[in-house]
């Protein structure tokens, strides 16, 4: 909400409250009518200056995380952490100084890596050189399959090959010959 808006929230709320204290038994409809109005100007003016949703929870931390229908204050977030403090102290362990206990990567340390995954690349010749032409494999067989569909294809390279991949390169397969192709029409005279 910046200045302008509060300043005319305000000015529209501190209306309504001389009108909440001016009313009485005998108050006109004409005044009722005008008490209406300004609610809702006032309700106008409040949806304006709300820029986000409704907040979900009533966790200051998180107002509008998931929700867990047990929480006191609605938050999941905020119930999950609860509820591994608990079970901590139920089994006797007691969280570290610097923090949560240390998590294990998923990748690994340096000495547990393994070594690269094989892969198979197809490849097509362009009439100069050798390129990727699909999603590099991690079956042979797939790659195969979609070099064949390649080949059926209304736009075929003259050539295609299969180069299997594991710390180093090897052609396994190739079909079509590859020819040399100039890029300039007469051979360059």
């Amino acid at each position: 909400m910046n200045h302008a808006q509060l300043t005319a929230l305000g000015r529209a709320l501190r209306l309504l409250g001389e009108h909440g204290e001016a009313l009485t038994a005998e108050t006109p409809d004409a005044k009722l009518h005008e008490v209406r109005a300004d609610l809702r100007r006032a309700v106008d003016l409040l949806d304006e200056s709300v820029s986000g949703g409704a907040p979900t929870t009533r966790c200051p931390e998180h107002p509008t995380g998931p929700v867990d229908e047990g929480a006191p204050d609605l938050c999941l977030l905020c119930e999950t952490r609860r509820r591994a403090a608990r079970r901590s102290q139920l089994h006797g362990t007691r969280p570290r100084e610097g923090g949560a206990e240390p998590v294990p990567s998923r990748y690994g340390v340096r000495s547990e890596r393994p070594q690269a995954q094989q892969r198979w690349l197809p490849e097509m010749w362009n009439g100069r050189e050798w390129q990727l032409c699909g999603t590099p494999r991690r079956d042979r067989r797939e790659a195969e399959l979609y070099i064949a569909a390649q080949r059926r294809g209304s736009r075929a390279a003259m050539a295609y090959r299969l180069v299997h991949e594991f710390t180093d390169y090897e052609v396994l397969r190739v079909w079509g010959t590859p020819v040399q192709v100039d890029i300039e029409p007469m051979g360059n005279l």
